[in-house]
């Protein structure tokens, strides 16, 4: 891969009551990004350069009235909102709300019609962007239904990558949605990333069970002996290298995650409580499984920091390296095969 080539980066702001556009434009205080990232952030223009000055950024921001031609050593700013929007700092409001799906929605139709390489977004709140266009738990299920594929939801950060089995389901409902075909599927998803995705050709995957201690032989439940133990020697018997399941409790704090590619996790705190303790402000999340490169930051829209300058752009800066590899990587997967 060209270490100099630069991609084509859509960035949707999120919240704007929250940090997004904060850490965008701090991220961007960086000059260097510029020789790996031609940036396209939907918004408005004229919220980012009040955003900007208000901050004491020098950041070149450059009004993009058409996609073809964006400048490449400026932050390009595609106006998805009619009017500048007007802060409210951390407040939840359904202005904002709406404010954050346009910004999405221009983004996602530039992804779907390749005038960006890549997307990276900003968070939103799940709750004020819900609206009968809207009705998702967040970004991963949207984008499913947006792309081509079908996503899982998977946190990588440097020697750890956690996918997801179930990701922003109530505790309640985890149990109906672990099938042997819903588990399998998400492994083999896992599988086919790892190696399109990160150029590992034998990738080896840890498992984690579903109840504590894996059950302990039926006394705490007998999903891991009825549907995970079974799946796994299925799958390690057809060659994949897929093993566990594994107890939650030891498996982190022994760097057992160490040994294997990547871990699949149950449900959503099993798998991200140990990844946010361990990588937080560094972690990536990434929709593997579909025909476009979407990442986002570790964090959510922090209303109790926004407008305050606080912010920590590291993840996002993150985000955007990491979506620059993966795309590139998909293209020397392409060309191998």
């Amino acid at each position: 891969m060209n270490e100099i080539s630069k991609i084509s980066v859509g960035i949707s702001v999120g919240d704007p009551n929250g940090i997004g556009i904060e850490i965008i434009l701090k991220a961007f205080q960086d000059k260097s990004l510029f020789s790996f990232f031609t940036p396209i952030v939907f918004g408005h223009s004229e919220s980012l350069e009040k955003e900007s000055k208000r901050m004491g950024f020098k950041t070149p921001i450059f009004s993009l009235k058409h996609l073809k031609s964006p400048m490449h050593d400026q932050l390009n700013v595609f106006n998805s909102w009619s009017t500048p929007f007007k802060f409210k700092y951390g407040k939840e409001e359904k202005a904002a709300g709406a404010a954050a799906l346009s910004s999405l929605y221009s983004a996602t139709e530039a992804l779907k019609k390749d005038q960006i390489a890549a997307l990276v977004t900003a968070p939103i709140h799940k709750k004020n962007i819900q609206t009968k266009y809207f009705n998702f738990p967040g970004h991963t299920d949207f984008l499913n239904s947006q792309l081509e594929g079908k996503s899982l939801m998977l946190m990588i950060s440097e020697g750890l990558r956690i996918a997801l089995a179930t990701d922003h389901i109530p505790i309640k409902e985890i149990n109906k949605q672990l099938t042997k075909e819903s588990i399998n599927h998400k492994i083999i998803l896992l599988l086919n990333s790892l190696k399109q995705d990160f150029g590992i050709q034998s990738p080896k995957i840890a498992v984690l069970g579903i109840n504590p201690h894996t059950g302990d032989q039926g006394v705490i439940g007998d999903d891991d002996d009825s549907l995970l133990r079974p799946l796994i020697k299925e799958l390690f018997d057809k060659g994949q290298q897929v093993y566990g399941p594994f107890a939650a409790d030891g498996f982190f704090g022994s760097k057992s995650y160490s040994k294997y590619d990547a871990v699949l996790a149950m449900y959503h705190d099993q798998g991200l409580i140990p990844f946010k303790a361990l990588s937080f402000g560094k972690g990536v999340n990434f929709t593997a499984g579909l025909n476009r490169v979407r990442t986002s930051p570790d964090h959510g829209t922090a209303f109790d920091i926004a407008g305050q300058g606080k912010a920590n752009e590291s993840s996002f800066k993150e985000a955007l390296f990491t979506a620059r590899s993966i795309y590139f990587q998909r293209k020397e997967s392409e060309t191998i095969s």
